[in-house]
């Protein structure tokens, strides 16, 4: 197989690998295609098949090992490249083919390429091509231009409490350029796609954590404090690393990123008697240290000496800083704060029956049960297998990350009026 020299150039007779694994689902409906059909190129060589995958009924493919370059090459900075690209071809019968260039492999990382595929409305197929840049570590980026951390006149006007919302409006370009696309993202993908296009799921978990986190913190200040609606646009963020964070419609998300944002999505960072999430800004920190910004390298190196993430960030931010949360997410009921296990008997039981009752009907994995109230063994079966089916520990109870997930994929599954046939 054809590898970049540029990747590859000093691993000779070395065997890495990164493993891919893709989601597909109709554009209208978010409903799982099945039989989808997957060719796998590599970047450099794209009239060579590397594999061909086809999508099972709940829209996935087989795990598939792909050669990745070195470790050391996402473990400090390096003009080598630290994962190898792969474009990737997905057709499927009634639907518009998407193109992927490229999905990005990490050597010892799970990804998952999560692809929507949008109804073909005649009888022409004219592909869709989304291209996904470098890393923010690898690419040529301009650096983030510093703004005060807390807004301090909307601070004084605005008395609200902090709200996750469910969906986050991401302007592709500068705030000023009228010709960039809107996206509606749900919130939790948009995180975990800033922070795998930001740093390395090869990094230190603490690492990752407190990146995580200054995401999601940066993320909410623009929505509470609506900044650019007060400014007269119609986003709410943008993905421009000047003004705000690296984004990439459509690219793929590093696994162990994923459950992390998960875990994490409703958290912020906070100063205390200030009621908006801090605008937690960051740089590379490879040439320079940036003020009141998290190094992202200098992230990555704290966390080898074994910093905790709330250490990371006293590092960079306010030691007085500390991580918050909020139960008050847009359109889902509150976690009930205790975990539900087999024996449980409550109204919240019966809710997530009925939403596991729902999805079940579009995800066959997920056995039919009873919506009673009465957490049996036919409820934990249900619950492990969504467990399994979407990434999260097989535990068969329902915690705080369960209950979040369910909801999520439930909501998802309920909005849309309209389906693909």
């Amino acid at each position: 197989m054809y590898i970049n020299n540029r990747i590859n150039s000093t691993q000779e007779g070395r065997n890495y690998y990164g493993i891919l694994q893709i989601q597909v689902v109709c554009e209208l409906g978010s409903r799982p295609v099945e039989n989808a059909e997957i060719q796998i190129f590599h970047k450099y060589d794209p009239n060579t098949v590397v594999d061909t995958l086809i999508t099972d009924n709940s829209g996935k493919t087989i795990e598939i090992e792909l050669p990745a370059p070195p470790i050391e090459y996402s473990m400090e900075p390096t003009n080598y490249q630290p994962y190898s690209e792969y474009r990737l071809v997905i057709s499927a019968p009634g639907l518009q083919t998407i193109i992927i260039d490229s999905a990005q492999i990490l050597p010892f990382v799970k990804t998952i390429q999560p692809v929507s595929m949008p109804r073909r409305e005649d009888d022409t197929n004219i592909s869709n091509t989304i291209t996904i840049g470098p890393n923010y570590l690898f690419g040529n980026y301009p650096p983030k231009v510093y703004e005060d951390e807390v807004k301090t006149e909307i601070e004084e006007q605005v008395d609200k409490s902090v709200v996750i919302p469910e969906f986050i409006i991401v302007h592709d370009g500068l705030p000023s350029d009228l010709t960039a696309t809107n996206y509606k993202i749900e919130y939790r993908e948009y995180i975990k796609s800033v922070a795998s296009s930001q740093i390395y799921a090869t990094w230190p978990q603490e690492t990752i954590y407190a990146n995580i986190l200054t995401r999601l913190s940066f993320s909410l200040n623009r929505i509470y404090t609506d900044w650019y609606h007060r400014l007269g646009y119609d986003f709410d963020i943008t993905s421009s690393t000047a003004f705000d964070q690296i984004w990439f419609y459509g690219r793929n998300i590093d696994s162990n990123i994923s459950l992390a944002v998960d875990y994490m999505f409703n958290y912020f960072l906070s100063l205390p008697d200030v009621r908006q999430p801090i605008l937690t800004q960051a740089c590379t920190g490879e040439l320079i240290t940036c003020q009141n910004m998290i190094s992202l390298w200098g992230s990555k190196f704290l966390g080898d000496q074994d910093y905790k993430a709330i250490d990371i960030l006293h590092t960079y931010y306010n030691e007085t800083m500390y991580i918050n949360y909020t139960n008050n997410i847009t359109g889902i009921q509150a976690w009930p704060n205790v975990e539900l296990s087999e024996g449980s008997r409550s109204d919240a039981v019966k809710l997530m029956q009925q939403y596991l009752l729902i999805i079940s009907h579009v995800y066959s994995e997920i056995p039919i049960i009873e919506a009673d109230g009465i957490f049996g063994p036919e409820t934990k079966s249900a619950v492990m297998a969504f467990q399994k089916l979407f990434e999260l520990p097989v535990t068969g109870t329902i915690n705080a990350v369960t209950w979040y997930k369910i909801a999520q994929i439930y909501q998802r599954l309920t909005q849309a009026s309209e389906f693909c046939k």
